[in-house]
């Protein structure tokens, strides 16, 4: 433990990949909780072990309808095995019984009830001692081809949701976050993304979270967004300065509003399953394809433009959806998942 002296921020591992992208016709099958429970808390590097696991609120992983009777049976059952809970999704899209944050008054309804709903589960886990830190996450629900067929009021609209979710978020102590990803209609690109963030205008309550499988695709400008690439057409992504240059007009973009964090791969291109668009595809950390140098990139979202650590944020997570089934069942992949995640903390962490 010596030669790994910081405590923060505290590594968590994402329940979620057992969930996403798996389940649906033709889609492998779900991993369940308990099992990503298990594997999450065997992983040991050097001594050090996971503190923690974020969690997706959608059944069969956590039920968005649970009781709270429900809800103190999964407090103990993560702290039972050493974990803490930080971050939890919010099931705000169509398929799991949201709506678009741009769409009409009942689609903006289902969201913001999802929303409610998400932030009343987080709040209870945290009156439970189970969840001392960590956000709930939203995005819009909406597609960037549907977002481009009205960009400017479809942006509005969002904005308008996004404003009545602080309100619920504000009513129970929570904070939200806002996942850029290129599959989501108003946060497709980098440029979009911090106008949004803007136009919302609630700093306080709505922040950004920054995965750096997702983000990095920000650099390329995939789907709707072309417009909005910071690296030209044909750029060496083996080239690490170039990443470097590109990372640093993004996350001088986005870091002020960053308020939670995803460790991840990239190998520079885009990847979905189920019924899950094609996003930034997550990599194994020592990938011989990734494009990312994992410990020393993540310094750009962890460090502000002086060099100091930011403290922004209580706890990081590794973020590997879509990941294969048999890639997840291997004790290996946890630990060098782990091992990746100690080597950020290293880095940009801090002791308290």
């Amino acid at each position: 433990m010596a030669n790994h002296p910081n405590n923060f921020p505290k590594l968590h591992n994402a329940a979620w990949p057992g969930v996403v992208g798996k389940g649906s016709p033709g889609a492998e099958p779900i991993i369940p909780l308990d099992k990503m429970l298990d594997l999450t808390a065997a992983a040991e590097v050097d001594g050090v072990k996971f503190d923690g696991v974020d969690l997706f609120l959608f059944a069969p992983h956590v039920d968005i309808d649970a009781s709270d009777d429900d809800l103190k049976k999964l407090a103990d059952k993560v702290r039972a095995k050493g974990l803490a809970i930080g971050s939890v999704v919010a099931p705000v899209w169509p398929p799991t019984g949201g709506g678009s944050a741009a769409g009409d008054a009942a689609e903006r309804k289902k969201f913001l009830a999802q929303v409610k709903k998400g932030c009343r589960i987080a709040r209870k886990l945290r009156e439970l001692g189970a969840r001392p830190y960590g956000i709930v996450r939203i995005d819009s629900a909406t597609g960037p081809a549907d977002w481009a067929t009205d960009p400017a009021g479809n942006t509005k609209r969002i904005a308008e949701t996004f404003r009545e979710s602080c309100t619920i978020a504000d009513d129970h102590g929570e904070r939200l976050a806002a996942e850029g990803e290129i599959c989501w209609g108003g946060m497709h690109s980098w440029r979009e993304m911090a106008k949004l963030l803007e136009m919302v205008g609630r700093p306080k309550t709505l922040g950004f979270q920054a995965d750096m499988a997702h983000t990095m695709l920000y650099l390329l400008g995939y789907n709707a967004a072309p417009e909005d690439a910071i690296l030209p057409k044909g750029a060496d992504l083996k080239d690490k300065k170039v990443l470097d240059e590109g990372l640093k007009v993004l996350t001088k973009a986005l870091r002020p509003w960053t308020i939670d964090m995803h460790v991840a791969q990239n190998d520079g291109t885009v990847h979905g399953s189920g019924t899950h668009d094609k996003t930034g595809r997550h990599c194994l950390p020592n990938d011989p394809n990734g494009k990312l140098d994992i410990a020393r990139h993540a310094g750009f979202w962890m460090r502000d433009e002086k060099g100091n650590v930011t403290k922004a944020f209580k706890s990081i997570c590794w973020d590997g959806c879509m990941f294969p089934n048999a890639v997840m069942m291997k004790p290996e992949t946890w630990n060098s998942i782990l091992a990746a995640s100690i080597a950020v903390r290293d880095a940009h962490g801090w002791r308290a």
